[in-house]
């Protein structure tokens, strides 16, 4: 009789795992996106300028579009490509405070293409701001929760 449980037991572990295996989507991976001809410029006004409010407290900031080229060498199109970088104001001072994803751009088509991200800025940092360290990354499917 034991011997019986033990082969029912290891059956039902390897049809699990034979079962597992089928029905178990694969991950999409993520796939590196390489932004270069990074530069910014001021929001125009229909975009705009406002107000920060965090915390109960409100301070006014600037808006600006941080643009570039996209290079997906991936042949398959990308989406939901997070983008990190540093961003620093004239005085060195980073403009976005422990945290390094400054946005993210919705598909990246095969090849070289154009995008840009729109940032918020406390309006006490100087221009010019200095973009550093840029990379991107997204998945070759959409994201869906």
């Amino acid at each position: 009789m034991r011997r019986f449980r033990v082969l029912a037991v290891v059956i039902f572990s390897c049809v699990f795992w034979v079962a597992s295996l089928v029905v178990t989507p694969s991950a999409s991976a993520l796939t590196q996106i390489q932004l270069s001809d990074l530069s910014y410029h001021e929001c125009p006004a229909e975009i705009g300028q406002g107000i920060v409010s965090s915390g109960g407290g409100s301070r006014f900031s600037k808006c600006y579009l941080v643009t570039g080229k996209a290079n997906n060498k991936s042949g398959k199109t990308v989406y939901d490509a997070d983008v990190f970088g540093r961003i620093y104001d004239a005085n060195n001072n980073p403009v976005m405070q422990n945290r390094s994803r400054v946005g993210s751009i919705a598909e990246v088509p095969p090849g070289v293409s154009d995008f840009q991200i729109r940032i918020t800025v406390s309006a006490n940092q100087s221009p010019p701001l200095k973009l550093k360290q840029f990379k991107a990354s997204g998945f070759s499917s959409p994201v869906r929760w």
